[in-house]
């Protein structure tokens, strides 16, 4: 008879306890980058994760980069790319957008990815879009344009949109094109690849937060501190161990759905820790969103 499990063992052998876990910490960080406003300037908040989370992974992971050094030289030019937008410029174009825009939004928006991932499948491997998939993507876009305006449809016709929603839907595009490029990934173990793409992203990042400096925008208080050790510690880290250890455990097409919860738990922590309202254009555009998603991948893929 198998000794009993604890508990910690128990919840590292629950994949749905772990991506639960994995987008409210992704959608944490929706809200904590409403919250750096004023406390950690927004090129600080992107450099320091990288810089914290490179100064504990490399080190506890030295074996193994060393051993995939190989066949991380000979895809080059990929992780550059990957690290980049998917790390560095997405979190960027985050933290920026939070200065003109709600958590909510921001939330809400982040739920159009997968649609873009299918959009970005179409464009770079030729994936094809059935009627129903492109009915969802339209639905999903519609979804994006209504959070992007309010609701207000004076707002789409002059395109007088709101810079921190444009900079989102931007950041949006951009990780969507990494997660497409994932699918090229070298084959090596999925936590190697993201240390090298940590690496990436710190090392990007610095002329950003030198930048910053220099021209005088630079903000870092004592409640930063707490937004960063959140940021490095959530997001930047234990929320990539949990989806890495979901995925072994049920594969990446279950574990994926999952991504979708991001839109549906970042408005409530954003009314419950920073006490934004909920208008009715929120309620339409996360219907639309998560419908549109709906749409394109389940019922796009049965058809």
């Amino acid at each position: 008879m198998p000794p009993a499990q604890t508990l910690p063992q128990r919840a590292w052998a629950n994949a749905y306890l772990l991506l639960t876990l994995t987008t409210l910490i992704w959608a944490g960080n929706a809200v904590a980058s409403r919250l750096a406003v004023g406390e950690i300037s927004p090129m600080a908040l992107t450099s320091l994760r990288w810089v914290f989370v490179c100064g504990v992974l490399p080190v506890l992971l030295r074996r193994e980069l060393k051993a995939y050094a190989p066949v991380l030289l000979a895809h080059r030019w990929l992780i550059l790319g990957l690290g980049a937008f998917g790390f560095t410029i997405f979190n960027a174009l985050m933290y920026i957008a939070a200065y003109s825009t709600t958590a909510i939004n921001i939330g809400i928006l982040q739920g159009s990815i997968p649609v873009f991932v299918l959009v970005g499948a179409f464009l770079a491997y030729r994936t094809p879009i059935g009627l129903t998939q492109a009915l969802g993507v339209a639905v999903t876009i519609l979804g994006v344009a209504v959070t992007a305006s309010r609701g207000d449809f004076a707002v789409l016709a002059q395109f007088a949109f709101v810079p921190g929603d444009v900079w989102m839907i931007i950041a949006c595009v951009l990780y969507a094109g990494y997660t497409v490029g994932i699918r090229s990934r070298p084959p090596m173990p999925g936590l190697v690849f993201f240390t090298a793409l940590a690496i990436v992203a710190c090392a990007m990042s610095l002329p950003l937060l030198i930048a910053e400096i220099w021209s005088g925008h630079f903000v870092f208080t004592a409640k930063g501190w707490l937004i960063l050790a959140y940021v490095v510690i959530g997001p930047s880290i234990l929320s990539q161990l949990f989806f890495l250890r979901s995925v072994e455990l049920i594969g990446p097409g279950r574990a994926g759905v999952f991504v979708n919860l991001v839109p549906v738990f970042a408005p409530v922590l954003s009314v419950l820790i920073l006490g934004e309202q909920l208008a009715l254009y929120h309620g339409l555009a996360l219907a639309l969103v998560l419908g549109g998603i709906f749409i394109a991948e389940r019922l796009g893929r049965k058809a």
